[in-house]
């Protein structure tokens, strides 16, 4: 079995591709018909929707690494 800090902070680098990759998927997916554009976007935001919530309850299940994971966030943001 894998650290918790370890999958903490791989659950945190999905979560954050996930997101930056949002404008990537419109542009990806522009020339598909709008159905199909609202499909895939409700599959991505589902996607990050699920990937939130198993980062926090990574997060509730581990609380001596949330500390670790708050320090991850803010050197990210720099």
């Amino acid at each position: 079995m894998l650290p918790a800090s370890y999958r903490i902070s791989r659950m945190q680098k999905t979560l954050q591709w996930f997101e930056q990759d949002i404008p990537l998927l419109n542009t990806r997916i522009k020339d598909l018909s709008a159905e199909r554009q609202n499909s895939a976007k409700q599959f991505a935001a589902a996607l990050i929707r699920e990937t939130r919530a198993e980062l926090e309850r990574l997060l509730r299940e581990h609380p001596e690494c949330r500390a670790q994971a708050r320090k991850r966030r803010v050197n990210r943001a720099d």
